[in-house]
Protein backbone atom coordinates (compact mmCIF):
# COMPACT_ATOMS: atom_id res chain seq x y z
CA UNK A 1 0.00 0.00 0.00
CA UNK A 2 1.41 3.24 -0.90
CA UNK A 3 1.73 6.20 1.43
CA UNK A 4 1.73 9.75 0.59
CA UNK A 5 4.93 11.26 2.47
CA UNK A 6 6.76 14.57 2.55
CA UNK A 7 10.03 15.54 1.40
CA UNK A 8 12.36 17.88 2.41
CA UNK A 9 10.79 20.21 0.76
CA UNK A 10 7.35 19.66 2.11
CA UNK A 11 6.42 18.52 -1.55
CA UNK A 12 4.47 15.13 -2.08
CA UNK A 13 6.52 11.70 -2.42
CA UNK A 14 4.20 8.45 -3.03
CA UNK A 15 5.69 5.11 -2.60
CA UNK A 16 5.43 1.63 -0.53
CA UNK A 17 8.19 2.66 1.28
CA UNK A 18 9.64 5.08 3.34
CA UNK A 19 13.25 3.42 2.90
CA UNK A 20 12.82 4.24 -0.61
CA UNK A 21 11.66 7.77 0.30
CA UNK A 22 15.01 8.11 2.14
CA UNK A 23 17.00 6.66 -0.61
CA UNK A 24 15.24 8.97 -3.52
CA UNK A 25 15.97 11.89 -1.19
CA UNK A 26 19.52 11.21 -0.72
CA UNK A 27 19.64 10.78 -4.35
CA UNK A 28 17.93 14.28 -5.13
CA UNK A 29 20.12 15.92 -2.38
CA UNK A 30 23.03 14.62 -4.69
CA UNK A 31 21.74 15.23 -7.81
CA UNK A 32 21.21 19.14 -6.64
CA UNK A 33 24.33 19.77 -4.91
CA UNK A 34 26.36 18.10 -8.26
CA UNK A 35 27.61 15.44 -5.99
CA UNK A 36 29.01 11.62 -7.20
CA UNK A 37 26.69 8.73 -7.14
CA UNK A 38 23.18 9.91 -7.25
CA UNK A 39 21.92 7.43 -9.61
CA UNK A 40 22.95 4.19 -7.39
CA UNK A 41 20.93 5.93 -4.76
CA UNK A 42 18.17 6.01 -6.85
CA UNK A 43 18.38 2.98 -8.53
CA UNK A 44 18.28 1.77 -5.13
CA UNK A 45 15.32 3.78 -3.94
CA UNK A 46 13.35 2.10 -7.65
CA UNK A 47 14.55 -1.04 -6.60
CA UNK A 48 12.99 -0.87 -3.29
CA UNK A 49 9.59 0.52 -4.95
CA UNK A 50 9.60 -0.40 -8.46
CA UNK A 51 6.26 2.01 -8.61
CA UNK A 52 8.16 4.65 -7.29
CA UNK A 53 7.36 7.54 -9.95
CA UNK A 54 9.27 10.69 -8.86
CA UNK A 55 12.57 8.43 -8.29
CA UNK A 56 12.24 7.74 -11.75
CA UNK A 57 11.64 11.42 -12.62
CA UNK A 58 14.88 11.98 -11.29
CA UNK A 59 17.00 8.92 -12.89
CA UNK A 60 15.71 10.23 -16.15
CA UNK A 61 17.34 13.93 -15.62
CA UNK A 62 20.32 12.05 -13.98
CA UNK A 63 20.74 10.05 -17.22
CA UNK A 64 20.29 13.23 -19.56
CA UNK A 65 23.10 14.66 -18.17
CA UNK A 66 25.25 11.57 -18.60
CA UNK A 67 23.90 11.98 -22.43
CA UNK A 68 22.41 8.76 -22.64
CA UNK A 69 18.78 10.10 -24.15
CA UNK A 70 17.41 7.04 -25.06
CA UNK A 71 17.36 5.56 -21.55
CA UNK A 72 16.08 9.21 -19.94
CA UNK A 73 13.14 9.07 -22.02
CA UNK A 74 12.25 5.36 -20.97
CA UNK A 75 12.45 6.58 -17.63
CA UNK A 76 10.40 9.83 -18.22
CA UNK A 77 7.76 7.56 -19.79
CA UNK A 78 7.73 4.97 -16.99
CA UNK A 79 7.32 8.25 -14.92
CA UNK A 80 4.65 9.50 -16.74
CA UNK A 81 2.62 6.38 -16.36
CA UNK A 82 3.46 5.38 -12.84
CA UNK A 83 2.43 8.99 -11.69
CA UNK A 84 -0.75 8.67 -13.26
CA UNK A 85 -3.91 8.79 -10.46
CA UNK A 86 -0.71 10.29 -7.62
CA UNK A 87 -0.56 14.01 -6.49
CA UNK A 88 -0.82 16.94 -8.52
CA UNK A 89 2.91 17.74 -8.13
CA UNK A 90 4.13 14.17 -8.93
CA UNK A 91 1.85 14.19 -11.97
CA UNK A 92 3.25 17.81 -13.18
CA UNK A 93 6.55 17.11 -12.59
CA UNK A 94 6.62 13.77 -14.37
CA UNK A 95 5.21 15.66 -17.68
CA UNK A 96 7.60 18.62 -17.26
CA UNK A 97 10.19 15.94 -17.08
CA UNK A 98 9.20 14.14 -20.60
CA UNK A 99 9.32 17.23 -22.38
CA UNK A 100 12.48 18.09 -21.15
CA UNK A 101 14.10 14.84 -22.01
CA UNK A 102 11.96 14.35 -25.22
CA UNK A 103 13.38 17.86 -26.25
CA UNK A 104 10.29 20.31 -26.16
CA UNK A 105 11.74 22.54 -24.70
CA UNK A 106 8.80 25.44 -25.05
CA UNK A 107 6.68 23.28 -23.54
CA UNK A 108 8.94 22.56 -20.46
CA UNK A 109 10.03 25.72 -19.48
CA UNK A 110 5.64 26.76 -19.69
CA UNK A 111 4.93 23.84 -17.57
CA UNK A 112 7.66 24.30 -15.29
CA UNK A 113 6.71 28.40 -14.47
CA UNK A 114 2.78 26.84 -14.34
CA UNK A 115 4.03 24.30 -11.76
CA UNK A 116 6.40 26.73 -9.73
CA UNK A 117 3.44 29.11 -9.21
CA UNK A 118 1.68 26.16 -6.99
CA UNK A 119 4.62 24.56 -5.57
CA UNK A 120 7.17 27.16 -5.59
CA UNK A 121 9.69 24.60 -3.11
CA UNK A 122 10.16 22.42 -5.82
CA UNK A 123 14.29 22.51 -6.54
CA UNK A 124 14.16 19.66 -9.14
CA UNK A 125 11.80 21.53 -11.27
CA UNK A 126 14.49 25.08 -10.75
CA UNK A 127 16.81 22.65 -12.11
CA UNK A 128 15.39 21.65 -14.82
CA UNK A 129 14.54 25.38 -15.73
CA UNK A 130 17.94 26.20 -15.66
CA UNK A 131 18.99 24.28 -17.94
CA UNK A 132 17.26 24.48 -20.89
CA UNK A 133 17.61 28.15 -20.10
CA UNK A 134 21.27 27.67 -20.75
CA UNK A 135 21.28 24.98 -23.21
CA UNK A 136 19.34 27.44 -25.69
CA UNK A 137 16.20 25.48 -26.09
CA UNK A 138 13.92 28.23 -26.99
CA UNK A 139 13.78 27.95 -31.14
CA UNK A 140 14.87 31.53 -31.54
CA UNK A 141 17.00 32.00 -28.34
CA UNK A 142 15.90 34.01 -25.18
CA UNK A 143 18.10 37.54 -25.46
CA UNK A 144 17.48 38.27 -21.77
CA UNK A 145 17.15 34.82 -20.50
CA UNK A 146 19.32 35.86 -17.47
CA UNK A 147 16.34 38.06 -16.34
CA UNK A 148 13.43 35.71 -16.76
CA UNK A 149 15.44 33.39 -15.07
CA UNK A 150 16.09 35.93 -12.09
CA UNK A 151 12.23 36.94 -12.69
CA UNK A 152 11.49 33.59 -11.36
CA UNK A 153 13.91 32.25 -8.76
CA UNK A 154 12.95 36.04 -7.71
CA UNK A 155 9.10 35.34 -7.73
CA UNK A 156 9.27 31.96 -5.32
CA UNK A 157 12.43 33.18 -3.06
CA UNK A 158 10.19 34.00 -0.15
CA UNK A 159 8.66 30.07 -0.08
CA UNK A 160 12.55 29.23 -0.11
CA UNK A 161 13.89 31.06 2.77
CA UNK A 162 17.37 29.91 3.37
CA UNK A 163 17.14 26.05 1.94
CA UNK A 164 20.45 25.23 0.58
CA UNK A 165 19.57 24.02 -3.28
CA UNK A 166 17.44 26.90 -3.71
CA UNK A 167 20.32 29.51 -2.68
CA UNK A 168 23.19 27.80 -4.90
CA UNK A 169 20.73 28.40 -8.04
CA UNK A 170 19.38 32.04 -6.71
CA UNK A 171 22.94 32.72 -6.42
CA UNK A 172 23.52 31.53 -10.08
CA UNK A 173 20.56 33.79 -11.34
CA UNK A 174 22.27 37.09 -9.69
CA UNK A 175 25.84 36.40 -11.29
CA UNK A 176 24.42 36.04 -14.64
CA UNK A 177 22.42 39.49 -13.92
CA UNK A 178 25.37 41.72 -12.81
CA UNK A 179 25.34 41.14 -9.40
CA UNK A 180 28.19 39.10 -8.14
CA UNK A 181 28.82 40.74 -5.04
CA UNK A 182 24.83 39.14 -3.93
CA UNK A 183 25.45 36.26 -5.64
CA UNK A 184 28.88 35.24 -3.46
CA UNK A 185 26.48 35.87 -0.58
CA UNK A 186 23.94 33.69 -1.17
CA UNK A 187 26.05 30.93 -2.97
CA UNK A 188 28.38 31.16 0.57
CA UNK A 189 24.72 31.01 2.43
CA UNK A 190 23.98 28.27 0.54
CA UNK A 191 27.48 26.41 1.55
CA UNK A 192 26.53 27.31 5.43
CA UNK A 193 23.53 24.58 4.80
CA UNK A 194 25.68 22.17 2.73
CA UNK A 195 29.07 22.41 2.51
CA UNK A 196 29.32 20.32 -0.31
CA UNK A 197 27.38 22.21 -2.71
CA UNK A 198 29.09 22.27 -5.58
CA UNK A 199 26.21 24.29 -7.41
CA UNK A 200 27.25 27.04 -4.99
CA UNK A 201 30.96 26.31 -5.11
CA UNK A 202 30.20 27.17 -8.73
CA UNK A 203 28.75 30.37 -8.04
CA UNK A 204 31.28 31.22 -5.62
CA UNK A 205 33.49 31.04 -8.47
CA UNK A 206 31.65 32.67 -10.86
CA UNK A 207 31.44 35.66 -8.46
CA UNK A 208 35.04 36.10 -8.57
CA UNK A 209 35.08 35.78 -12.37
CA UNK A 210 32.67 38.65 -12.42
CA UNK A 211 34.81 40.72 -11.00
CA UNK A 212 37.74 39.63 -12.20
CA UNK A 213 39.42 38.18 -9.49
CA UNK A 214 41.64 35.51 -11.01
CA UNK A 215 43.74 35.09 -7.99
CA UNK A 216 41.61 34.46 -4.91
CA UNK A 217 39.17 33.32 -7.26
CA UNK A 218 41.76 30.26 -8.13
CA UNK A 219 42.98 29.88 -4.28
CA UNK A 220 39.11 29.95 -3.40
CA UNK A 221 38.06 26.93 -6.08
CA UNK A 222 41.32 25.07 -5.53
CA UNK A 223 40.79 24.96 -2.23
CA UNK A 224 37.18 23.88 -2.44
CA UNK A 225 38.25 21.42 -5.07
CA UNK A 226 40.34 19.37 -2.20
CA UNK A 227 37.64 18.28 -0.64
CA UNK A 228 35.32 17.17 -3.21
CA UNK A 229 35.10 14.02 -4.97
CA UNK A 230 36.85 14.27 -7.93
CA UNK A 231 34.44 11.15 -9.41
CA UNK A 232 32.03 13.63 -9.71
CA UNK A 233 30.99 14.58 -13.55
CA UNK A 234 30.93 18.17 -12.33
CA UNK A 235 34.27 17.96 -11.20
CA UNK A 236 35.26 18.90 -15.25
CA UNK A 237 33.32 21.81 -15.45
CA UNK A 238 34.86 22.85 -12.11
CA UNK A 239 37.94 22.29 -13.44
CA UNK A 240 37.17 24.16 -16.19
CA UNK A 241 36.93 27.24 -13.94
CA UNK A 242 40.15 26.65 -12.57
CA UNK A 243 41.93 26.66 -15.43
CA UNK A 244 40.59 30.04 -16.63
CA UNK A 245 41.56 31.29 -13.47
CA UNK A 246 45.32 30.19 -13.93
CA UNK A 247 44.90 30.94 -17.72
CA UNK A 248 44.18 34.63 -16.48
CA UNK A 249 47.38 34.82 -14.87
CA UNK A 250 49.49 33.65 -17.22
CA UNK A 251 50.10 30.27 -16.11
CA UNK A 252 49.96 28.24 -18.86
CA UNK A 253 51.68 25.49 -17.84
CA UNK A 254 49.04 24.94 -14.40
CA UNK A 255 46.26 25.50 -17.10
CA UNK A 256 47.70 22.55 -18.93
CA UNK A 257 48.40 19.88 -16.27
CA UNK A 258 44.48 20.53 -15.15
CA UNK A 259 43.39 19.95 -18.89
CA UNK A 260 45.57 16.96 -19.07
CA UNK A 261 44.40 15.78 -15.71
CA UNK A 262 40.89 16.64 -15.51
CA UNK A 263 39.50 18.09 -18.43
CA UNK A 264 40.38 16.23 -21.47
CA UNK A 265 38.10 14.24 -23.40
CA UNK A 266 38.49 10.29 -21.43
CA UNK A 267 39.28 11.46 -18.24
CA UNK A 268 35.88 10.91 -17.09
CA UNK A 269 32.62 9.69 -17.32
CA UNK A 270 30.85 11.36 -20.39
CA UNK A 271 28.73 14.44 -20.12
CA UNK A 272 27.20 17.28 -21.08
CA UNK A 273 29.91 19.37 -19.79
CA UNK A 274 33.41 17.66 -21.24
CA UNK A 275 32.35 19.25 -24.70
CA UNK A 276 32.40 22.39 -23.97
CA UNK A 277 34.84 22.83 -21.18
CA UNK A 278 37.50 21.00 -23.60
CA UNK A 279 37.02 22.66 -26.69
CA UNK A 280 36.42 26.13 -25.50
CA UNK A 281 39.49 26.04 -23.40
CA UNK A 282 41.71 24.43 -26.03
CA UNK A 283 40.55 27.26 -28.40
CA UNK A 284 41.43 29.70 -25.64
CA UNK A 285 44.79 28.82 -25.65
CA UNK A 286 44.82 28.68 -29.09
CA UNK A 287 44.19 32.60 -29.77
CA UNK A 288 45.57 33.71 -27.05
CA UNK A 289 49.23 31.93 -27.79
CA UNK A 290 48.73 32.35 -31.56
CA UNK A 291 49.77 28.83 -31.93
CA UNK A 292 48.56 25.32 -31.94
CA UNK A 293 47.77 24.09 -28.01
CA UNK A 294 50.40 21.26 -26.94
CA UNK A 295 47.27 18.92 -26.59
CA UNK A 296 45.50 17.85 -29.76
CA UNK A 297 42.24 18.62 -31.22
CA UNK A 298 41.32 15.34 -32.55
CA UNK A 299 39.55 13.84 -29.42
CA UNK A 300 38.01 16.92 -28.74
CA UNK A 301 36.28 16.86 -32.64
CA UNK A 302 35.73 13.39 -32.05
CA UNK A 303 33.54 14.11 -29.29
CA UNK A 304 31.94 16.88 -31.47
CA UNK A 305 30.81 15.03 -34.58
CA UNK A 306 27.19 14.27 -33.62
CA UNK A 307 27.03 18.05 -34.31
CA UNK A 308 28.01 17.58 -37.63
CA UNK A 309 24.56 16.06 -38.69
CA UNK A 310 22.43 15.94 -35.63
CA UNK A 311 20.43 18.78 -34.38
CA UNK A 312 20.59 20.35 -30.80
CA UNK A 313 21.30 22.59 -28.19
CA UNK A 314 22.55 26.04 -29.99
CA UNK A 315 25.09 26.34 -27.46
CA UNK A 316 27.03 22.52 -28.18
CA UNK A 317 26.52 23.71 -31.57
CA UNK A 318 28.43 26.86 -30.97
CA UNK A 319 31.02 24.23 -29.33
CA UNK A 320 31.19 21.90 -31.72
CA UNK A 321 32.17 24.47 -34.38
CA UNK A 322 34.90 25.16 -32.55
CA UNK A 323 36.16 21.90 -32.01
CA UNK A 324 35.96 21.39 -36.07
CA UNK A 325 37.36 24.64 -36.79
CA UNK A 326 40.44 24.15 -34.32
CA UNK A 327 41.27 20.56 -35.42
CA UNK A 328 41.32 21.72 -39.26
CA UNK A 329 38.06 19.67 -39.94
CA UNK A 330 36.91 20.89 -43.13
CA UNK A 331 34.09 18.63 -44.01
CA UNK A 332 32.94 18.66 -40.42
CA UNK A 333 32.35 22.36 -40.75
CA UNK A 334 30.47 22.18 -43.99
CA UNK A 335 28.30 19.35 -42.70
CA UNK A 336 27.62 21.89 -39.30
CA UNK A 337 27.15 24.67 -41.60
CA UNK A 338 24.99 22.63 -44.24
CA UNK A 339 23.07 21.51 -41.40
CA UNK A 340 22.44 24.68 -39.79
CA UNK A 341 22.06 26.38 -43.43
CA UNK A 342 18.98 24.02 -43.48
CA UNK A 343 17.43 24.23 -40.28
CA UNK A 344 17.63 28.40 -41.45
CA UNK A 345 15.68 27.61 -44.14
CA UNK A 346 12.95 25.63 -42.32
CA UNK A 347 12.40 28.87 -39.79
CA UNK A 348 14.98 28.38 -36.99
CA UNK A 349 16.09 32.08 -36.58
CA UNK A 350 18.53 30.92 -33.92
CA UNK A 351 20.50 28.82 -36.38
CA UNK A 352 20.13 31.45 -38.85
CA UNK A 353 21.30 34.69 -37.32
CA UNK A 354 23.43 32.86 -34.52
CA UNK A 355 24.71 29.59 -34.64
CA UNK A 356 25.38 29.38 -38.45
CA UNK A 357 27.54 33.09 -38.48
CA UNK A 358 29.47 32.15 -35.59
CA UNK A 359 30.09 28.51 -36.91
CA UNK A 360 30.99 30.04 -40.01
CA UNK A 361 33.19 32.44 -38.31
CA UNK A 362 35.38 30.32 -36.39
CA UNK A 363 36.12 28.61 -39.19
CA UNK A 364 36.97 31.76 -41.00
CA UNK A 365 39.10 32.57 -38.03
CA UNK A 366 41.20 29.43 -38.47
CA UNK A 367 41.67 29.68 -41.49
CA UNK A 368 43.11 33.50 -41.48
CA UNK A 369 40.64 35.16 -42.66
CA UNK A 370 39.91 37.91 -40.05
CA UNK A 371 37.74 40.11 -41.73
CA UNK A 372 35.36 37.70 -42.75
CA UNK A 373 35.59 36.43 -39.07
CA UNK A 374 34.97 40.13 -38.15
CA UNK A 375 31.75 40.10 -40.05
CA UNK A 376 30.52 37.11 -39.78
CA UNK A 377 30.35 37.10 -35.52
CA UNK A 378 30.28 40.55 -34.78
CA UNK A 379 26.54 41.44 -35.51
CA UNK A 380 25.67 38.26 -32.93
CA UNK A 381 27.98 39.81 -30.43
CA UNK A 382 25.04 42.20 -28.57
CA UNK A 383 22.98 38.61 -28.54
CA UNK A 384 25.13 36.29 -27.47
CA UNK A 385 22.87 35.22 -24.80
CA UNK A 386 20.40 33.41 -26.89
CA UNK A 387 22.68 30.64 -27.36
CA UNK A 388 22.27 30.03 -23.75
CA UNK A 389 25.21 29.03 -21.51
CA UNK A 390 26.41 31.44 -18.50
CA UNK A 391 28.91 34.79 -19.61
CA UNK A 392 32.03 32.84 -18.62
CA UNK A 393 31.00 30.25 -21.20
CA UNK A 394 30.22 33.09 -23.68
CA UNK A 395 33.28 34.92 -23.52
CA UNK A 396 35.32 32.53 -25.62
CA UNK A 397 33.03 33.96 -28.38
CA UNK A 398 33.64 37.53 -27.51
CA UNK A 399 37.27 36.92 -26.77
CA UNK A 400 37.62 35.48 -31.12
CA UNK A 401 35.97 38.01 -31.98
CA UNK A 402 38.19 40.43 -29.94
CA UNK A 403 40.84 38.72 -31.47
CA UNK A 404 39.53 38.50 -34.87
CA UNK A 405 39.47 43.18 -34.59
CA UNK A 406 42.39 43.30 -33.55
CA UNK A 407 44.27 40.84 -36.56
CA UNK A 408 42.06 42.39 -39.08
CA UNK A 409 42.80 45.87 -38.21
CA UNK A 410 39.67 46.83 -36.60
CA UNK A 411 40.82 49.04 -33.80
CA UNK A 412 37.97 50.78 -33.25
CA UNK A 413 35.22 47.90 -32.95
CA UNK A 414 38.01 46.30 -30.56
CA UNK A 415 38.62 49.18 -28.36
CA UNK A 416 35.11 49.59 -27.77
CA UNK A 417 34.56 46.13 -26.55
CA UNK A 418 37.72 46.46 -24.46
CA UNK A 419 36.52 49.60 -22.99
CA UNK A 420 33.31 48.20 -22.48
CA UNK A 421 34.76 44.95 -20.21
CA UNK A 422 37.50 46.70 -18.70
CA UNK A 423 34.81 49.26 -17.39
CA UNK A 424 32.95 46.09 -15.33
CA UNK A 425 36.44 44.49 -14.30
CA UNK A 426 39.73 44.10 -14.65
CA UNK A 427 41.64 41.97 -16.82
CA UNK A 428 45.30 41.62 -17.41
CA UNK A 429 44.98 39.99 -20.98
CA UNK A 430 42.17 43.12 -21.73
CA UNK A 431 44.94 45.61 -20.29
CA UNK A 432 46.94 43.77 -22.73
CA UNK A 433 45.05 43.91 -26.25
CA UNK A 434 44.30 47.52 -24.92
CA UNK A 435 48.55 48.01 -25.06
CA UNK A 436 48.47 45.91 -28.19
CA UNK A 437 45.71 48.24 -29.70
CA UNK A 438 47.73 51.23 -29.21
CA UNK A 439 51.04 49.94 -30.80
CA UNK A 440 49.33 48.99 -34.00
CA UNK A 441 46.56 51.67 -34.63
CA UNK A 442 47.35 53.64 -37.19
CA UNK A 443 46.62 56.64 -34.82
CA UNK A 444 48.01 54.90 -31.86
CA UNK A 445 49.44 56.49 -28.93
CA UNK A 446 53.29 54.40 -28.51
CA UNK A 447 53.20 56.27 -24.99
CA UNK A 448 49.90 55.14 -23.59
CA UNK A 449 50.82 51.33 -25.36
CA UNK A 450 54.13 51.32 -23.61
CA UNK A 451 52.40 52.14 -19.93
CA UNK A 452 49.58 49.18 -20.71
CA UNK A 453 52.13 46.70 -21.68
CA UNK A 454 54.31 47.44 -18.72
CA UNK A 455 51.32 46.95 -16.65
CA UNK A 456 50.44 43.81 -17.64
CA UNK A 457 53.55 42.33 -17.96
CA UNK A 458 53.82 43.47 -14.11
CA UNK A 459 50.73 42.55 -13.16
CA UNK A 460 51.69 38.96 -14.49
CA UNK A 461 55.17 38.47 -13.82
CA UNK A 462 54.65 37.07 -10.73
CA UNK A 463 53.72 33.70 -11.28
CA UNK A 464 53.33 33.23 -14.91
CA UNK A 465 54.74 30.86 -17.57
CA UNK A 466 57.58 33.14 -19.07
CA UNK A 467 58.16 30.62 -21.76
CA UNK A 468 54.70 30.60 -22.69
CA UNK A 469 54.27 32.06 -26.31
CA UNK A 470 51.74 34.99 -25.24
CA UNK A 471 54.15 35.94 -22.45
CA UNK A 472 56.83 35.92 -24.64
CA UNK A 473 55.06 38.17 -27.20
CA UNK A 474 54.33 40.83 -24.33
CA UNK A 475 58.38 40.63 -23.48
CA UNK A 476 59.34 41.82 -26.06
CA UNK A 477 56.89 44.33 -26.90
CA UNK A 478 58.03 45.79 -23.84
CA UNK A 479 61.55 45.58 -24.45
CA UNK A 480 61.14 46.61 -27.91
CA UNK A 481 58.71 49.66 -26.75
Amino acid sequence: MCAMLKNRNGLTVTTASPAAADLYQEGLDLVLSQNYGPEEKIRAAIEADDGFAIANVALAYVLHLQMNVPAAREAAERAVELSAGLSQEERQLARIMHCFTHGKGREAIKLIHEHLDEFPTDTLAMRVAQRLYMLGCFGAGVPDFPGRLMAMMHKIAPANGDEWSFLGQYAFAHHETNQPEKAMELALRSLDGNPQNAVASHSVTHSYFEQGDAANGGAWLADWLDGFDRRAAYNVHLSWHLALFELAQGRYKETLDLYETQIRPGVQARNLSNLQDAASLMWRLQIYSGEQPAKPWNEVRDMAMPAATGAGAAFRDCHAALAFAGAGDADATQQLVDRLTAQGEKGDDLSREMTLPIAQGAAAFAAGDYDTAADLMGPTYPMLARIGGSHAQREVFEDTLLETYIRAGRYDEAKAMLDERLSRRSSVRDTYWLGRLEAEAVQGNPEASRELLVRARAAWAPTADESAAELQRLATSVDCG
